[in-house]
């Protein structure tokens, strides 16, 4: 849950005192838990939902999708090797995403919400949530692509 927090906030302090304030409330509301799914999910859910709401206090910006912009399915898709890539060089690029990316993403790809559930949550359009989710892909590509030129340097 530590790491659920530290993706979605990007600050160690922050991160710890967010999974605190979770497990007050899991311990102060556990009356309120209704075994319609496993204990892990609802504290996860707790989890994601104060992580979301500290963001929200943040205005944590999410763009939303324009006319003008290119639809998801047109999206750039990878086609660059991923040799050489370590976990620290994707965990320290996407604490480079903007926030708005980095929760959709974090959400959608490590979380497994889906778009709708993610606009649910965030208060945003499905639309909004797939168009973030693919400019934090594009973002993260040429991140992790800066990184690989200046570490040949």
């Amino acid at each position: 849950m530590y790491n659920v927090c530290l993706r979605m906030v990007r600050d160690e302090l922050e991160a710890e005192d967010l999974l605190q304030n979770s497990f007050v409330d899991v311990f102060t509301k556990l009356h309120t838990f209704r075994f319609r799914s496993s204990v892990g999910a609802w504290i996860k859910r707790i989890v994601v939902n104060n992580c979301i709401n500290f963001l929200k206090k943040k205005k944590v910006y999410f763009e939303e999708l324009d006319d003008h912009q290119v639809p998801v399915e047109q999206a750039i898709t990878d086609t660059s090797p991923t040799q050489g890539l370590s976990v620290q060089s994707v965990r320290k690029a996407m604490f480079e995403l903007p926030d708005g990316y980095r929760v959709v993403f974090t959400l959608y790809m490590l979380e497994g919400y889906d778009h709708k559930e993610i606009g649910n949550i965030l208060g945003i359009t499905e639309a909004t949530s797939k168009s973030q989710y693919s400019r934090a892909k594009k973002k993260l590509r040429d991140i992790i692509q800066s990184q690989k030129q200046a570490s040949n340097y």
